[in-house]
């Protein structure tokens, strides 16, 4: 079954930072900005599936 959509919680990290965790996957990334935690989590998203065509969109 393909996954259509992959959600995340995004929180502020005590030490600073934030945090970005997979609700159903488990996939996790942490950055020092918002811009830079959404590239992670597109980078997060392609290292956990093998296959392209297994990406969610």
């Amino acid at each position: 079954m393909k996954i259509k959509e992959i959600i995340f919680l995004v929180e502020e990290d005590p030490e600073g930072g934030y945090t970005a965790k997979a609700l159903g996957e488990s996939i996790f990334t942490e950055a020092d900005s918002l811009e830079e935690i959404k590239e992670n989590i597109k980078n997060a998203i392609s290292c956990h599936f093998d296959n392209e065509e297994d990406l969610p969109k």
